[in-house]
């Protein structure tokens, strides 16, 4: 059964002004949050305030800003209606979305078709740019996915290989990260191969554990269903009906780029990620990420998303983190810059 949306009532003689009206009082405690934190969050953020009262929400403020909380409340009340669990990040992502779509007057970020399917949970955007990376793995065989730590490059892109592959659209998974810290050469770590490249492609692992469970990823990946491994064992092999997924891509070199680049085969979709401004490479080394975005400017076919400090989805100190080096960096190179 369909869910039933909110009755909303719009005050228009009276700007920064609407009321929500729900028909499922079970749900409220669990939109409200615990002691009403979720609310409390969203008066802080947006500086508008909300009065309940029964199974009614009164929203009062600033008329852009009220726009953004009913539209985020309405989302949040949405998914609990559906079977969704909400908290404080959903809270957040909710209002991000809102905010883009007030801006831009894009309803396509609330669809339903907008995020993925896997085996434990449904993944969906919780950023305009999130929304435009699935939009892009959707319509194109190659995105490059860009930014900082947080934002759910890699993350959404293993979300979308599962989907594709329990779609029966692929025929396998293939993740791979370049090794940079021991530059390719883990002969001197101990252990078999798979102990070995672990700690490097341990950010995928737990993409795929929160994903699929475990009997069934442990399944896939003895049958080289879904298989992980460091990019240099990507080279001589053509990758057809697969998902393939590059991540932090910007510590390659432009020749493992290149040779990744044209794995690329029949039936296959290829993601690769990376933040051009964390570059491990030894000083002075030429990132393959750079090297590919310039050699590849203007290609048709390819899609690009670049995510900013604003489209981190961990704790909000991350966020705030990421802008103060990016501030730094930015300060940094305008007074390296003669003028």
């Amino acid at each position: 059964m369909s869910a039933v949306p909110p009755q909303i009532e719009a005050d228009p003689a009276a700007a920064g002004r609407a009321q929500l009206e729900f028909d499922d009082n079970l749900l409220l405690p669990a939109l409200y949050g615990e002691r009403d934190q979720h609310l409390d969050r969203i008066e802080r953020q947006l500086g508008v305030s909300l009065m309940s009262r029964g199974n009614r929400l009164s929203i009062a403020g600033p008329a852009s800003a009220t726009e953004v909380a009913r539209l985020a409340l309405t989302r949040l009340y949405d998914r609990l209606k559906h079977g969704q669990e909400i908290d404080l990040a959903a809270v957040d992502a909710a209002m991000r979305l809102a905010q883009a779509g007030v801006e831009d007057k894009s309803p396509s970020l609330w669809r339903e078709d907008a995020g993925f399917r896997t085996r434990k949970r449904r993944v969906a955007p919780r950023s305009a740019a999130q929304a435009d990376y699935v939009r892009a793995m959707r319509e194109h065989e190659l995105v490059f996915g860009l930014g900082p730590a947080g934002t759910g490059k890699t993350y959404l892109a293993v979300a979308a290989a599962i989907d594709l592959l329990m779609a029966g659209k692929v025929e396998r998974i293939i993740l791979s990260r370049p090794a940079v810290e021991a530059g390719e050469r883990l002969g001197f770590l101990p252990g078999d191969l798979r102990d070995k490249v672990d700690p490097y492609l341990r950010p995928i692992f737990d993409a795929l554990n929160d994903m699929m469970p475990a009997d069934q990823l442990a399944k896939r990946l003895a049958s080289t269903e879904i298989e992980v491994a460091p990019i240099a064992f990507m080279r001589g092999r053509t990758l057809a009906h697969a998902f393939v997924i590059l991540d932090e891509a910007q510590n390659t070199t432009p020749v493992q780029m290149k040779m990744f680049l044209t794995r690329l085969g029949e039936g296959s979709r290829m993601v690769v990620t990376g933040d051009p401004t964390q570059v491990d490479l030894p000083i002075g080394s030429r990132s393959g990420l750079a090297d590919a975005l310039e050699a590849l400017r203007g290609i048709e076919d390819i899609g690009i998303v670049r995510f900013t400090e604003k489209d981190v989805v961990r704790h909000p100190m991350v966020a705030r983190i990421v802008g103060a080096y990016e501030a730094r960096d930015r300060a940094a190179r305008g007074a390296e810059s003669p003028g």
